[in-house]
């Protein structure tokens, strides 16, 4: 159970990894050829910018694949719960810290200006978290008032 669960947020994580790669020369020699992913950045447009698209159906893609997210964070949530309470703050600390690390390792490669904008879009983040982590602890206190 916990080699699926294992594996099934490192699938999860993937497109987040893949999208922070750098482009351009790597270790392995260059990676801008076809089978390294080049048509999906196409100068930061996304995977279907070659596509033409109509509005319509950019906004329909962008639906499709928030539900998508949606559904497999809800996958991820599923088999969390199943594990043990210790397992899981161990689980939750852990991509906490591989995740503050990636933002360490990203904000490192930024000039001094788009370092300042990144900590603003950080801090505005965090912000918005914290509304939300409010905003859900009011929302559970609702039910209980009413009775």
């Amino acid at each position: 159970m916990r080699k699926t669960l294992i594996a099934l947020l490192f699938a999860a994580a993937l497109p987040t990894v893949a999208m922070a790669m750098p482009e351009g020369q790597g270790p392995m020699g260059p990676m801008d050829g076809p089978r390294h992913g080049a048509q999906m950045h196409d100068h930061g447009k996304g995977p279907y910018s070659q596509l033409d698209l109509s509005r319509e159906q950019r906004e329909q893609i962008r639906k499709i694949m928030g539900e998508q997210m949606h559904e497999r964070k809800q996958l991820v949530d599923k088999y969390l719960e199943k594990l043990s309470p210790a397992d899981q703050k161990a689980m939750k600390d852990e991509m906490a810290a591989r995740h503050q690390k990636a933002e360490a390792e990203v904000r490192a490669l930024l000039k001094p200006d788009q370092q300042q904008k990144f900590d603003a879009i950080q801090k505005k983040q965090a912000e918005r978290k914290a509304e939300w982590a409010e905003f859900k602890a009011w929302k559970a206190q609702q039910p209980q008032k009413a009775q």
